[in-house]
């Protein structure tokens, strides 16, 4: 992140002579890991980056709107909230009524992903996925009974795959080219004319 590094006495990035582009590259490197925990994030990442939150916000509004940030979403590191037992359930729903059972399974409030995969025949029937988190195993069974309750003219084959590990969980990384560089003095001066700083 720019605030973690010294930039040869210049501390702060003269906003109006950075692109769009610029300041949308530096935005990245500054959400991706995460949004600073305060009252303010934009306000925090905009004086990271000497800008405004106005110029911040409407930066993000423009990734998104450009397709480049698709939504904002909150990692959940369910087992420190007490949730011990998590399953990947996967169904063989008929492709006739696949979307509208995704539709429903989807909105259940304990279904925490739920989509949409290509069958993998012979070997692999199933092209609905759904992630559910519970206190136990018994838990997470009786929603997958739930989500059965939902369909029940149909005996749907499915398929309880319990998490036997938890890997690193975060959100992904877009800015390997530029912030991930050997050296802070590298990552802005490849990207950044000096005369962009006051």
């Amino acid at each position: 992140m720019i605030s973690d590094f010294q930039l040869s006495g210049l501390t702060r990035l003269n906003t109006e002579k950075l692109s769009s582009q610029q300041l949308q590259t530096l935005l990245i490197g500054e959400i991706e890991a995460g949004l600073p925990l305060v009252p303010k994030p934009y306000a925090e990442i905009a004086d990271r980056l000497g800008a405004t939150e106005s110029q911040v916000i409407d930066a993000l509004e423009e990734l998104k709107a450009d397709g480049c940030i698709k939504r904002f979403g909150i990692i959940v590191r369910h087992r420190e909230l007490g949730y011990l037992a998590n399953a990947m359930v996967v169904w063989d729903v008929p492709d006739q009524s696949v979307n509208e059972t995704g539709e429903l399974f989807g909105h259940a409030p304990f279904v925490t992903l739920c989509y949409r995969r290509p069958r993998r025949l012979p070997k692999w029937p199933y092209n609905l996925f759904t992630m559910i988190h519970g206190v136990d195993r018994n838990h997470v069974m009786k929603q997958v009974d739930r989500l059965r309750e939902l369909v029940p003219d149909s005996e749907l084959p499915s398929e309880i795959l319990f998490s036997g590990r938890r890997f690193k969980q975060r959100g992904a990384r877009y800015s390997s080219t530029f912030l991930n560089s050997e050296t802070p003095e590298t990552r802005i001066s490849s990207e950044i004319k000096p005369d962009l700083f006051t």
